[in-house]
């Protein structure tokens, strides 16, 4: 397959007044091609770096560090804008700060693609490839997206991620609508935002970690208290989690807290972020005990299935993959593993399953449950 030709020029916009003329012309019924590049080395938050826009065979380059965008994307909040996007979780979680809730209309590619029958977490080049017969270059794509001025490699680069994105949401609306599936991908675009954009972290953090699905529930507790530290103040560093606090360190501090905050130093030696101010407040957090309120609001990590429970988990699958084939639906779309797994253990309907999910699946896998 062969290279694809130049790009076309897009226009590189440093002002505001400049993006808000780009955009002005934006009908009320756009489809608006979007990408981003952004930085995440050494930060919590990522970095937006560049944003690029298509729409009508126009094609922006917006540099963010050249000025405030603020409340020019506002056009997207639109209720009858199609934003189209391919993996979009990390991009909407970088514009969060200017788009709180997303888009209001989002079509992400990549679950379009999955939804009809081209395979789940489909790359964008390979996407390109298969629709509108393109190879793309991404010989950019661990580029120093925060350098200026960016190079003429970078900015062809950056410009096609949106250039296809026009032709391939037509295409996939069409196949979407043909195998009635355009309510349910809207649904998942729709739980990808919220996903993607919070507003705080999550309240129970502990329940990832299935190695302490066993400890008792005031360690259990106090790794949650941990955990919530961690986030918190990572955010207000801007550094990312593991600087302050791997993994491995937060449960050995909870199975063994530091006697002293001598050991904390001497433990936590090597933690990029964890200054003298940030160990003397972790210390003090380990001290208490987990009282009886913060053991009841810490919600109990589910354990990995043993005995019927991992039987029926079986049958479950078992049930997924056949619906799945049945549906022309790769499974992990339908339903993962580790969710039927916290489904077999807690008996507690998940919420990821909710929707178009509940209608397909609840009635069946709730009859598998062990009794």
């Amino acid at each position: 397959m062969p290279l694809p030709s130049p790009p076309p020029k897009a226009d590189w916009i440093e002002q505001r007044s400049e993006f808000e003329q780009w955009l002005s012309p934006l009908s009320s019924h756009a489809v608006v091609g979007l990408d981003t590049e952004f930085m995440r080395r050494n930060t919590f938050y990522p970095q937006l770096a560049l944003l690029q826009l298509g729409v009508d065979a126009r094609y922006a380059l917006v540099d963010p560090l050249a000025f405030e965008i603020g409340p020019a994307l506002k056009p997207l909040e639109s209720a009858n804008v199609i934003t189209v996007m391919h993996s979009a979780s990390e991009d909407l979680e970088t514009l969060s700060p200017w788009l709180p809730e997303g888009p209001r209309v989002l079509f992400d590619t990549q679950i379009a693609a999955a939804f009809v029958g081209m395979g789940l977490g489909l790359s964008y080049r390979a996407l390109v490839a298969e629709l509108v017969g393109v190879e793309l270059d991404k010989g950019e794509t661990r580029s120093d997206w925060l350098q200026r001025p960016l190079t003429a490699s970078q900015c062809e680069y950056a410009t096609l991620d949106v250039v296809h994105l026009q032709t391939i949401h037509q295409q996939l609306a069409d196949r979407l609508a043909q195998r009635g599936r355009t309510g349910w991908h809207a649904e998942d675009c729709e739980r990808l935002k919220r996903k993607s954009c919070p507003r705080e972290g999550d309240p129970q953090p502990q329940l990832a970690y299935r190695a302490a699905a066993e400890w008792p529930a005031a360690q259990q507790a106090l790794l949650r208290r941990m955990l919530l530290w961690r986030d918190t103040t990572a955010r207000h560093l801007d550094k990312p989690r593991p600087w302050l606090l791997d993994d491995a360190l937060a449960l050995s501090f909870a199975q063994q807290p530091p006697k002293d905050l001598a050991e904390l130093e001497r433990r936590s030696a090597g933690q990029r972020a964890l200054r003298s101010p940030q160990r003397v407040e972790l210390f003090e957090l380990l001290q208490p005990a987990g009282g009886t309120e913060e053991i009841a609001d810490t919600l109990p990590i589910p354990p990995y299935p043993q005995g019927k429970a991992k039987q029926a988990l079986a049958a479950m699958k078992q049930t997924v993959d056949t619906l799945a084939a049945q549906l022309d639906l790769p499974p992990g779309l339908l339903c993962s593993r580790r969710v039927l797994e916290e489904f077999v253990v807690t008996a507690q309907w998940p919420d990821s399953l909710e929707g178009w999910r509940r209608e397909v699946l609840h009635d069946v896998l709730a009859g598998l449950l062990p009794a």
